[in-house]
């Protein structure tokens, strides 16, 4: 087990670490003890029906969604919905390569097990029934593998949720995407420091994660962020500036086994598992009204390949968000890019 504490309650707040048990895997893998890092906000009522799941996303936490996403002047409002995030499995804070520890031992660093996004699904839905008793979702929200997520979670249970919102990703993982993904783990296996998975601290590996962090701008930000120097409006003189003093930071601080662990996900997300590779079938299962929610500048899951889902989905609408600042618009800096999410949650929650 590595102490990194970037992982810490000092860094993201109040959560809970929920076990559900031995939990075995789609891959064939099993969690000897699975643990969920849970945050909630508000209450749940009498009915359990106002309940909100927030799913994560690629080195991100419940943490964004506290910041940004979640309070009384957002669609997300806690004052009226019982709102959870729960942190997918392998992100650092619920059980993951680097925090292995006691019954999970057995799994730790170079032996953690492939997980699917199915896998994290059944993870959930067993915890929201288990530990609060929910078996009816009002909502399912979560952007870029969060997105991949909700997917998963309208095709695989279709029945146990009124609405979703997959905000800037798809059901089915592009070859486009899956290759960037691909180079993002080549700069961490290409760090001697990362030792096979074995390093002694993510310390060790901070080259790779430094190279990804610049894969990050060259992709995760669009090209017109770059054009028009966006990066002044947050206060940098120059892009390297930029490079060096938001995206460096952000990354470097991680666990290289946890952001492989979820980069392999990622690239395996495809809702078609389930009907034999029929895209249109598997979106064909879909019960819940559904707003598609790619944004324009996404240059990861651009609007058509939104689009094209989006038109295999009953019951569903396409609601384009405009954000200069491509996929990592999501992190919420531009002031134009909440007020669009907040409207589009909103009139789905009116629905």
């Amino acid at each position: 087990m590595i102490d990194n504490p970037f992982y810490s309650h000092e860094h993201h707040g109040d959560y809970e670490l929920i076990s559900i048990g031995r939990f075995e895997l789609e891959e064939g893998g099993v969690i000897p003890d699975c643990r969920l890092a849970v945050t909630t906000w508000g209450e749940l009522n009498a009915a359990k029906d106002n309940a909100i799941l927030i799913t994560t996303w690629y080195s991100g936490t419940h943490q964004i969604w506290r910041d940004a996403y979640v309070g009384p002047d957002h669609a997300l409002n806690p004052e009226k919905y019982f709102i959870v995030a729960i942190n997918q499995i392998g992100n650092g804070l619920s059980t993951s390569p680097h925090n292995a520890d006691g019954a999970n031992a057995e799994i730790a660093m170079s032996r953690f097990p492939k997980v699917r996004i199915g896998d994290d699904v059944r993870a959930q839905e067993q915890l929201l029934r288990e530990h609060f008793g929910i078996e009816q979702l009002e909502l399912v929200v979560g952007g870029s593998m969060g997105a991949q997520q909700t997917w998963e979670w309208l095709v695989r249970f279709p029945d146990r949720m009124r609405l979703g919102a997959p905000i800037a990703g798809t059901a089915q993982n592009t070859p486009h995407d899956w290759l960037y993904t691909e180079t993002l783990n080549e700069q961490i296996w290409s760090d001697p420091g990362w030792n096979g998975g074995e390093y002694a601290s993510n310390a060790e590996v901070v080259d790779g994660l430094t190279r990804q962090a610049h894969l990050w701008g060259v992709m995760g930000f669009s090209t017109e962020f770059w054009k028009q120097e966006v990066w002044r409006a947050l206060e940098f003189e120059s892009k390297e500036a930029f490079l060096a003093g938001f995206l460096e930071p952000y990354f470097t601080v991680m666990d290289p086994n946890a952001l492989l662990t979820c980069a392999w996900k990622w690239q395996h997300g495809d809702v078609a598992r389930h009907t034999g590779g029929d895209l249109a079938a598997a979106l064909g299962r879909i019960q819940a009204k559904v707003f598609v929610m790619p944004i324009d500048e996404d240059m990861f899951f651009p609007p058509r390949d939104c689009a094209a889902e989006q038109a295999l989905t009953p019951n569903s609408e396409l609601r384009v968000v405009e954000d200069v600042l491509g996929h990592l618009g999501l992190f919420a800096v531009a002031p134009t890019y909440m007020p669009q999410i907040d409207r589009h949650l909103g009139e789905l929650l009116a629905t």
